[in-house]
């Protein structure tokens, strides 16, 4: 039955209907989510995860508060989970699509996501979230665009292009987690062999084949490009030959706007940019080129240059010479420096009227502080990745579940994750901490590896106040942009540096922390956050949805009905 849906859903299916006396509209999609061994980005024979025959997936594309309705048929051997990268999920971490919030899609089954894209604009990703199975696709990108009533701080460009850039492994992806998870070294998974623009190889002249990406410009027109890095292991330096880039959002904020060479996009990680086709009509590189990484230096055969072409319509040049060159991949300076230089938009509206800059940082009291060093550790003789010395492990019930129905009882312990300090010795557990609902949370993120790292918050957006070198101190708040820090839900760590952020937890609900680094993530580098309101007021909180899949403790029972639990008690 599954493979004959196939031929009915080539393509996502968009319907859309008014809500009564909402302004927004529901969109209708059906996935169908398999394994493709034809694709073959680099030629040899692997396994692909596609969305309707598609690599990338489809796009979403959504307005400001519009509903999206997603039935993901799972039509692979494995249980799938599917999450909605930056998307806030407002009062409905149900919907999150993470292993502490849902139970997996079972293969030959399927499942809806229901989720709002509730005051926000933007641009963003979605990708498969448990099994490992992002290195081998099911990503693709989501738009949430203003509505007609939001002024929007440019002029509207001719048309939009999205970009995802992802490193890319020719081995197959139950091969490569079976490394990660086994071997006592993680190395193998250090070095992809290619960097894909949306899901093709890079342009090669020498190639008979069209495989490369290509965007077709008309002379004097200004276009969109939306920029994500949806790989696993590497930050990107993106760039246009010859041509500038005008930063203009960034994850769901508007940015002051400011003019580029080039832009590090690391991963995780959603940008904006205008492109103006001034130049002369001919063909022009478009590249993405590794950070902390020499490119020419691959242990791989490929070159590790994700390439593709901006074409001008009018164009009987083809690209030719060699590849316009970006920063030092290894000038950490460059990098911190451009991220400083990204700040808020504090006069233009986003998602609502009122300007970004009605809600800022510059005098808020902080709650609570988090200082989390992320690092490697041994566990009974296996490196794993750990989060002040724990690496999360992922209980059979998801944590969400638990909550709700038995206070967590049998499946995690409230607040027994040291949020100040570094434990001992590396251990297990399933860290869940508490958020103070509706006040400030300060987070320090540390990095203790010797390569980038970068962290995601579901369900908020980071204020990012601060980056700094060595040990952090509470003096170091004086170093804080706490004017105009961008909103954004991923921020990067520096190696041996550490990042600050502010978070304000005005949305209940179990929300994930972690690595967007995909080994590190799988071996432990991940926490949760429970923002619980007791107020039962069925306008806060949203209940478990209809459709609710059980598993772990409830796996043979009927769906309870439950009111949320008050706050477990502490004790692993």
């Amino acid at each position: 039955m599954m493979a004959s849906l196939k031929g009915m859903f080539v393509y996502a299916i968009s319907v859309v209907v008014l809500v009564s006396g909402v302004n927004c509209i529901d969109i209708y999609l059906e996935w169908i989510v398999s394994i493709d061994t034809t694709i073959n980005p680099l030629v040899s024979p692997q396994s692909v995860i596609t969305i309707n025959g598609m690599f990338p997936g489809p796009l979403i594309n959504a307005t400001t508060n519009d509903v999206v309705n997603v039935n993901v048929f799972n039509n692979m051997d494995e249980s799938l989970l599917i999450t909605w990268n930056g998307i806030q999920q407002r009062l409905n971490s149900w919907q999150d699509g993470v292993s502490g919030t849902n139970c997996a899609i079972e293969p030959g089954t399927n499942w809806t996501y229901v989720f709002q894209a509730k005051d926000q604009i933007g641009t963003f990703t979605y990708f498969p979230s448990i099994n490992f199975h992002k290195v081998a696709g099911g990503y693709g990108p989501i738009r949430v665009n203003n509505r007609a009533v939001i002024a929007v701080p440019f002029p509207k460009p001719e048309a939009e292009f999205d970009v995802l850039i992802g490193d890319w492994f020719r081995t197959d992806y139950k091969s490569l987690r079976s490394s990660v998870q086994d071997r006592q070294s993680s190395q193998f998974f250090d070095v992809p062999h290619a960097i894909l623009m949306n899901g093709k190889r890079p342009y090669d002249e020498l190639s008979i084949s069209k495989g490369h990406e290509s965007f077709t410009v008309s002379k004097g027109m200004t276009y969109r490009f939306r920029i994500s890095n949806v790989g696993t292991v590497m930050s990107i330096n993106f760039r246009i030959q010859n041509h500038k880039m005008v930063l203009i959002e960034t994850e769901g904020s508007y940015t002051n706007q400011i003019s580029l060479d080039s832009l590090d996009v690391h991963i995780g990680q959603s940008y904006s940019v205008l492109v103006t086709a001034d130049q002369h009509e001919a063909d022009y590189f478009i590249v993405a080129t590794p950070k902390m990484f020499k490119s020419n230096e691959s242990h791989n055969s490929e070159s590790l240059e994700g390439i593709g072409v901006l074409h001008y319509a009018n164009s009987l040049t083809t690209v030719s010479g060699p590849i316009p060159s970006g920063p030092d991949p290894f000038d950490i300076e460059f990098s911190v420096n451009q991220a400083k230089s990204i700040t808020w938009n504090l006069t233009t509206g986003a998602a609502r009227p009122n300007p970004q800059g009605t809600f800022n940082v510059s005098n808020v009291t902080l709650a609570q502080t988090f200082i989390l060093q992320g690092s490697k550790g041994e566990i009974n003789g296996w490196t794993r990745y750990v989060v002040n010395n724990v690496s999360y492990v992922t209980p059979e019930t998801p944590l969400k579940l638990a909550d709700m129905f038995v206070n967590g009882s049998g499946v995690y312990k409230l607040d027994r994750f040291p949020v100040h300090s570094v434990n001992d010795a590396a251990a297990y557990g399933v860290s869940v901490v508490s958020g103070i609902h509706k006040r400030w949370l300060e987070i320090v993120f540390k990095n203790n590896l010797g390569v980038m790292d970068s962290w995601h918050l579901d369900g908020f957006g980071f204020y990012v106040v601060g980056f700094g070198n060595g040990e952090w101190t509470p003096a170091a708040r004086e170093t804080y942009n706490i004017f105009n820090p961008v909103v954004r839900s991923t921020v990067q760590v520096y190696p041996g540096k550490w990042t600050a952020v502010y978070v304000f937890l005005d949305n209940p609900g179990m929300w994930n922390l972690r690595s967007q680094h995909l080994q590190n993530w799988y071996l432990g580098q991940e926490l949760f956050i429970r923002v619980f309101d007791d107020n039962p007021n069925p306008a806060k909180e949203r209940q478990p949805p209809q459709n609710l899949l059980l598993c772990g403790l409830f796996e043979s029972s009927i769906s309870p009905v439950a009111s949320p639990a008050p706050a477990p008690q502490a004790g692993w």
